[in-house]
């Protein structure tokens, strides 16, 4: 694998092309890598009533919508966010998922998953009563990625 930087001040914004004759797990794991990055230096502010609150992302164990929006939940507290969950997906470091219509979650948190086939799989986070239920459509893909992650 070759690695070239091009300088061109005539950019405006700094964009990075990764060019390949196959998309391979260097490549996926040099994107992931980037995204990661990149989110890191978006800074997402979390409400609660009128006071603002600047929250580590590894505090939040999910994202799930409600009536009234997206509330960010940590192992204690709820506090809203003034995002929209597609455009938290876009933001979030990569070990954020989206594991339901409703839901993104952060996988570093995942205390116990239990399966259930005919219905979605409850996820249970450590020291707290808060859980979440993943679809069975991600069910998959999340263990996928806590495999992953192990390695």
């Amino acid at each position: 694998m070759r690695l070239r930087i091009e300088v061109d001040n005539k950019i405006k914004e700094n964009e990075v092309i990764i060019r390949c004759n196959e998309l391979n797990d260097d490549v996926k794991n040099i994107q992931s890598l980037l995204q990661e990055i990149v989110s890191h230096k978006k800074q997402i502010t979390f409400y609660k009533g009128d006071t603002e609150y600047y929250l580590s992302l590894e505090d939040i164990l999910f994202f799930e919508t409600e009536a009234k929006g997206i509330c960010a939940h940590t192992k204690d507290n709820i506090y809203s966010v003034k995002y929209k969950l597609y455009e938290l997906e876009e933001v979030l470091p990569g070990y954020f998922m989206r594991v339901s219509k409703s839901t993104i979650l952060n996988t570093n948190h995942i205390y116990s998953i239990t399966r259930s086939i005919s219905s979605s799989s409850k996820v249970e986070f450590l020291n707290t009563h808060k859980q979440v239920y993943v679809s069975r459509y991600y069910y998959k893909p999340l263990k996928i990625k806590l495999l992953e992650k192990r390695k």
